[in-house]
């Protein structure tokens, strides 16, 4: 019994229709690299899925702007017209762009504005002072946060001057009472060397006593 007849429509099942297009597009490469290898032919196949995934393949004896020419000489149609017209027109508003900007910059300056009318002037006028406002405000606010940093800065630096100041007080303090041991000390010293001074002289001045009583008896 032979395989019925697929009614082709579109697969509504996205999951379907995903695994359908895998299976379809391995053999229509294969079909490919078949034509390319019995036939000596020149192909080219791109496809792109419902997801915008792309798949090629292109004959290994030539390159994808070698077919694009071929396509272009044998058929007339230049496939990069439409692109060609689309980047002149990008290109032509840039360029627009680019001039209205460079206007208004010079009209911003002062320059080249004999042409407007008063209402322009007045437009023209409002804009700047809408922007002088503006840098203005900016201004200040770079003043504030410089001002605020300074603050800190200078908040610090007093802690530490402090701190400071406070370490210099307590090693003055511990100067002065080391002083006033040294002075003690000092004074115990004089003293014990006051009467070691005069320990020593007292048999001295009691062996001079006795000496002087024996020559009185001889």
């Amino acid at each position: 019994m032979g395989r019925g007849k697929i009614e082709i429509k579109k697969i509504e099942n996205p999951t379907s229709r995903q695994v359908t297009y895998s299976k379809r597009r391995v053999g229509i490469m294969k079909k490919a690299e078949e034509l390319t290898v019995l036939c000596d032919a020149q192909v080219s196949l791109f496809m792109f899925s419902s997801s915008g995934k792309l798949s090629g393949y292109c004959s290994p004896s030539t390159e994808i702007k070698d077919i694009f020419e071929r396509y272009q000489q044998v058929t007339g149609i230049d496939i990069w017209e439409a692109e060609y017209q689309r980047m002149q027109n990008t290109l032509r508003n840039l360029k627009e762009i680019n001039d209205n900007l460079q206007k208004e910059i010079r009209q911003r300056k002062g320059e080249n504005l004999e042409g407007l009318d008063v209402n322009e002037l007045r437009g023209l006028e409002q804009n700047l002072e809408e922007s002088i406002k503006i840098v203005r405000e900016r201004k200040y606010h770079v003043i504030a946060t410089q001002t605020d940093t300074y603050k800190k800065k200078l908040r610090n630096t007093r802690e530490i001057y402090t701190a400071l100041l406070h370490e210099l007080h307590e090693f003055e303090d511990e100067n002065q009472r080391c002083s006033f041991v040294a002075e003690d000390l000092s004074g115990v010293y004089d003293s014990t060397i006051s009467m070691a001074n005069q320990q020593h002289s007292q048999p001295n001045k009691q062996k001079i006593v006795y000496e002087s009583h024996d020559l009185s008896f001889a």
